[in-house]
């Protein structure tokens, strides 16, 4: 069986009384999407958190590419291979679109901060930058404020910014949040041929890109996995219809 690219063994969280994370162990595999869902509330955003190293699980581990990087700083696992797309865009409005990418880019490239003259005259980072604005389809609007882009195409450019990275896994959380059907559709294809770069964990709500996309669910209800599966599976479980798909399935 092929190593996971990406691993949480028993991961627990808890603030307080409230036990967030309850022994979370999942994977992430080549070439694969696997979708979490579950319902507001579930600890969706707490198991990223662990995940993607802005929160210290109280017990358990994280693997990235079969190393621990439980302890290692959310920068750390970026440079690692780890890249991330926010539910709450964390673009820099007023900076170009051209810009925001060249920030990804010199992130990655573990740089120090320079100015923007500098930056922009880095012919290697720039080419890193504007290739994955080519791959998002946002090379046309490089020059153009972040601000000036519509909410789609936002979410592509946050895409962008990630692939920068040169990511060995993706974690996405929820990349359709407030997107339309056609920009939904436009994005759903794009992760799809993405994946064989990539693998991709991805926290979603829009059932029809998950079942579109997805190799494997997970579903979280109250910080506990309740069930694993493809597609079909999940549909067909009893406990996942009642707790969060009902009619969806």
């Amino acid at each position: 069986m092929t190593e996971p690219v990406l691993e949480t063994k028993g991961i627990c969280k808890s603030f307080g009384a409230l036990r967030a994370s309850r022994d979370i162990s999942l994977d992430l595999r080549p070439g694969e999407i696997h979708a979490i869902i579950g319902p507001n509330g579930a600890g969706k955003s707490t198991l990223i958190g662990q995940i993607c190293g802005t929160l210290k699980p109280d017990a358990g581990a994280v693997h990235l590419r079969g190393k621990d990087v439980t302890h290692d700083a959310a920068r750390m696992r970026a440079r690692a291979g780890l890249g991330r797309t926010f539910q709450i865009s964390s673009l820099a409005m007023e900076d170009t679109v051209l810009q925001n990418a060249l920030l990804g880019a010199l992130g990655a490239a573990g740089k120090p901060w320079r100015f923007w003259k500098d930056v922009l005259s880095d012919k290697a980072l720039r080419d890193v930058a504007e290739q994955a604005l080519v791959r998002v389809g946002l090379q046309d609007h490089a020059r153009h404020r972040t601000a000036e882009l519509s909410h789609g195409q936002r979410r592509q450019l946050e895409v962008a910014v990630a692939l920068t990275q040169r990511p060995k896994a993706l974690v996405m959380d929820e990349p359709m949040a407030g997107m339309g059907p056609e920009g939904s559709k436009r994005l759903t294809g794009f992760l799809d041929t993405l994946r064989q770069e990539a693998p991709i964990l991805l926290v979603e709500h829009d059932m029809d890109a998950v079942f579109s996309l997805a190799d494997r669910i997970s579903v979280l209800v109250y910080g506990e996995v309740i069930a694993t599966g493809t597609v079909d599976e999940i549909r067909a479980n009893d406990a996942v219809r009642e707790a969060y798909l009902g009619d969806e399935a």
